[in-house]
């Protein structure tokens, strides 16, 4: 029977018993509850099917992406310093005193010789006068020291005059003894008074003496008088405050009236600026930049004073004194600029920025996309093509073992980006070796004298004609192999023989364009950035991008503006890249030493290069490459990694070099043959940074489940 039927028949009148009736309600509430219980089990079920759907659609990680660009740079130094006239002098006093007159005051324009302040001169006055007596009486001693000597000499010319007639009267007396006139006692008496004579000569000259002396003291006390009376009247003349230049007052620190002290120093009384057209900015360099500061470099600067406005400057000199203030040390760089109208005082606040380097129409790369670094994604290198051998090396990438020639040919490397290889290069292929063959010290140390060897016979394949070449490097190669197998033991040479290629017979083997020389007889110009020896081509890596793009090397690209910036004539770009060309070897030399002694072996070589190449040049060349010299101070390139979206949204990492940075963006330096460089150019898609569906930086954690609708 139906429900409907059933429930009709209950509520007939017989069948009236009440307890009928609430068994026909309880069945009512179980058919609604049932109902309800549907509809919640329903409602859960929808719920949680679409936070599931609306979880798996939100990817996990999102990322940040930027475009790479095309535009210049300029690496720069920030510094603060002060601004400050080229000259001032602090003018003071050399003698102590009240302040009787004060004649000039701030912003006074005086002239060199003009007087600025008066020193009471009363008491310097009075010494003045002491002196002066003092020398007057020094005076009156001298004259009375000469006339006790004038009477000296008189008594010496009296004693002259008895002693000669004291000797007359003996030879008189003498003779009359002789004829017996007269006694002998006579003549002895004579005798007596010629030598009492004679002494009292002696005692009036050696009174001479003294009294000359005298003269000479009184002369020498007449000269200490006069210096003294000398001293006194500088003194007094220094009561007079003068200016030593011709220039404004910037300071003034006395008043009318007030008492100045010279002891161990002078007092400080004024400053005065000798011109404020030709000021300087005194800039503190921190240690750690002052290497890339130079003289001639050009600067900016800002004031407080001036919001908004930016004024030019170059350094003129960087002090080589050390300043230290809490165990930090800077230098001071002299900013010089023209003060066009006074505008800019002495003491104002300078933020002052050097431009180290500055590049043109360069591949920029944003630094946020230099910070990334995501777990598990590494760089690969590109797999080539069937039929050719390996590349040379790019200029971006670390030179490898051999001179860029792999120890295993490229055939088995790692897969190239997006095929599940990380890649590595030459140094990778190497480490790949030592790793898997598990090559002990002893035959690492070997690994690198068959590298040492055979790397000038690859670099000398360049030289051979196209039809040569690839037969002398497969003669390489086989030798090299061999020479690898015969340090391996038998367990490693078979694992090394499982690692070579397996190149049909006959297959064609090319070497990279890079590496090839130029065609013979091809025309070039005279002026062309390019290297003109194929050679030097190849030592220096590619000479220029298209469109005078920049190879990415830095000698490269300095020897290219040599050539294009000094107008080199042919034989002196002969000379040129015949000195690049002999330093390739010794270059080549500083894989063999250690990491601490490799930059200032680098350094001490171009150092040398540089100054072969200034031998070359005129003496109006010099002074052009003394400024390129200075404004490639600071250009040192550095190794970076960074990551580019793929074709499936997954990131694919590279490793790059950099050049210079402005704070905001690097310089990318991309070698035209690069196999990357097809891939990272102007506009492709960079990662800088990683996003969640929650947070910017760090992952939230999932919900516990879908939100109940109750």
């Amino acid at each position: 029977m139906p429900w409907s039927q059933f429930a009709i028949t209950l509520q007939s009148p017989r069948f009236g018993d009440p307890i009928l009736t609430r068994v026909l309600s309880r069945m009512q509430f179980m058919k609604k509850t049932k109902w309800l219980i549907g509809a919640v089990a329903l409602a859960v079920l929808g719920g949680g099917a679409a936070w599931w759907l609306q979880r798996s659609s939100v990817p996990d990680v999102q990322y940040r992406t930027a475009k790479l660009e095309r535009g210049n740079l300029l690496a720069t130094v920030s510094a603060s310093g002060a601004v400050n006239p080229v000259t001032q002098v602090s003018v003071g006093t050399q003698v102590s005193g009240q302040i009787k007159d004060l004649l000039v005051d701030f912003n006074a324009e005086v002239k060199a010789g003009q007087l600025l302040a008066v020193i009471d001169p009363e008491t310097f006055e009075y010494r003045v006068r002491s002196a002066q007596a003092d020398v007057d009486a020094a005076r009156a001693a001298v004259m009375t020291a000469q006339a006790n000597a004038a009477a000296s000499r008189a008594g010496v010319s009296r004693a002259q005059v008895d002693l000669i007639e004291a000797r007359r009267d003996l030879e008189r007396k003498q003779m009359l003894v002789e004829k017996q006139f007269i006694a002998q006692s006579e003549a002895d008496k004579a005798r007596a008074l010629v030598n009492t004579a004679s002494e009292t000569l002696k005692q009036m000259q050696a009174q001479t003496v003294v009294s000359d002396a005298q003269i000479n003291s009184a002369n020498a006390n007449v000269a200490q008088r006069e210096a003294t009376l000398a001293q006194a009247r500088i003194d007094l003349a220094r009561t007079r405050i003068t200016s030593p230049v011709t220039g404004i007052v910037i300071k003034r620190a006395i008043e009318k009236g007030q008492t100045v002290a010279a002891s161990l120093q002078a007092p400080e009384l004024f400053v005065i600026a000798q011109n404020l057209r030709d000021m300087q900015v005194d800039a503190s360099i921190d240690e750690s930049d002052v290497g890339r500061i130079k003289s001639g470099q050009k600067a900016t600067f800002t004031v407080d004073a001036f919001p908004g406005q930016t004024f030019e400057g170059a350094v003129r000199q960087v002090r080589k004194a050390a300043q230290s203030v809490a165990n930090v040390v800077t230098y001071v760089a002299v900013v010089g600029f023209s003060n066009v109208g006074d505008r800019l005082l002495p003491g104002m606040t300078a933020n002052v920025r050097v431009i180290t380097d500055a590049r043109e129409n360069v591949l920029k790369v944003p630094n946020a996309a230099l910070r990334v670094k995501l777990a598990g994604v590494e760089p690969a290198v590109a797999k080539p093509a069937a039929g050719t051998s390996s590349p040379v090396a790019p200029a971006s990438a670390t030179v490898g073992w051999l001179g860029g020639w792999s120890l295993v040919n490229d055939a088995v490397a790692q897969p190239a980006p997006g095929q599940g290889g990380p890649g590595g290069g030459m140094a990778a292929q190497r480490e790949r070796l030592v790793s898997e063959l598990q090559l002990n010290t002893e035959q690492q140390a070997k690994l690198e004298a068959i590298g040492a060897e055979l790397r000038p016979r690859f670099m000398a394949l360049r030289e051979l004609p196209e039809g040569g070449r690839a037969a002398g490097r497969e003669a390489l190669m086989a030798g090299m192999r061999t020479s690898i197998s015969a340090m391996l033991t038998p367990e490693q040479r078979k694992k090394y023989q499982a690692m070579l290629p397996q190149t049909p017979p006959g297959a064609p083997v090319s070497v990279a364009a890079s590496a090839r020389p130029a065609a013979p007889g091809a025309s070039k110009p005279l002026n062309s950035s390019a290297p003109s020896n194929p050679a030097v081509a190849a030592a220096t890596d590619t000479a220029a991008g298209p469109g005078g793009a920049p190879s990415g090397n830095p000698q490269t690209e300095f020897r290219n503006r040599l050539v294009a910036e000094l107008a080199l004539t042919p034989a002196q770009i002969e000379k040129v890249d015949a000195i690049y060309l002999e330093a390739r070897p010794k270059f080549a030399t500083l894989r063999d030493l250690s990491a601490e002694e490799r930059p200032k072996a680098r350094e001490r070589m171009t150092a040398d290069i540089r100054a072969r190449i200034g031998d070359l040049l005129t003496p109006a060349q010099k002074t052009k490459y003394a400024v390129l010299q200075a404004q490639s101070a600071g250009r040192q390139a550095t190794r970076g990694r960074i990551y580019l979206l793929g074709a499936d949204g997954k990131p694919v990492a590279y490793n790059v070099r950099l050049g210079i940075t402005d704070g905001s963006s690097t310089e990318l330096l991309i070698s035209p043959n690069a196999p990357e460089a097809a891939l990272l150019k102007e506009g492709a898609v960079v990662i800088t940074g990683t996003l969640t569906p929650t947070s910017s930086s760090t992952p939230s954690p999932s919900p516990a489940g879908p939100r109940m609708p109750f």
